[in-house]
């Protein structure tokens, strides 16, 4: 039997997916949750062979949450099922050791085929996002990206340097950076054509 703990914000695509899955002889649901921080409580709990999880989630990113299951050595298999058809997400995503990256309008089939596979040490990578995803590489740095991400909140450079415990002038360095790195004509940009990369 393969334990699973789904993670998927969007309540009604949960319960689609868990209601799919309970139909598999070998898949059994058990536990599911709606942000990262659920998710990760969830799999430390219940040590599930795969956590199912979207990447753009309250709390703690899909991505986040792959990496902190590594980083605490837990022997849960993580396959992110998502829209964002993006190579920066893939790239970021194989980086933080996931098992597979496919994305939901694949048929139920594939879906089950990628658990399967998971959970029996292979990786699965959804064949359009493949080839592109290796050629792509993630200029920014944790600190850039976190300062990008709170440019996408509307933040000025004052609150971002509050938030994010550093001198404004600090801030300012990332900023420019990121701008730089990604041939952006300003912060707003810059935050744009991260997003539409995947890189945040």
């Amino acid at each position: 039997m393969i334990r699973v703990v789904l993670a998927e914000d969007q309540t009604m695509v949960l319960s689609a997916f868990a209601s799919l899955l309970d139909l598999e002889e070998d898949i059994e649901v058990v536990a599911t949750a709606t942000d990262g921080r659920q998710a990760l409580e969830a799999v430390r709990e219940h040590h599930p062979d795969v956590l199912l999880t979207d990447i753009e989630m309250p709390e703690m990113s899909g991505l986040d949450l792959a990496k902190t299951v590594a980083e605490e050595g837990l022997p849960t298999r993580v396959l992110i099922v998502t829209t964002f058809a993006r190579a920066g997400y893939l790239r970021r995503a194989l980086d933080a050791g996931v098992a597979g990256y496919v994305l939901k309008d694949a048929p139920i089939g594939e879906l089950v085929d990628a658990l399967r596979q998971a959970h029996s040490g292979g990786r699965v990578i959804a064949p359009e996002l493949a080839v592109a995803a290796w050629g792509e590489t993630d200029p920014l740095t944790d600190r850039e990206r976190d300062v990008l991400r709170l440019v996408g909140d509307g933040l000025p450079n004052r609150e971002i340097s509050e938030r994010l415990h550093l001198a404004e002038g600090t801030v300012r360095n990332y900023l420019s950076s990121a701008i730089l790195k990604l041939n952006a004509r300003n912060r707003t940009e810059a935050y744009a054509v991260a997003r539409q990369r995947g890189l945040l």
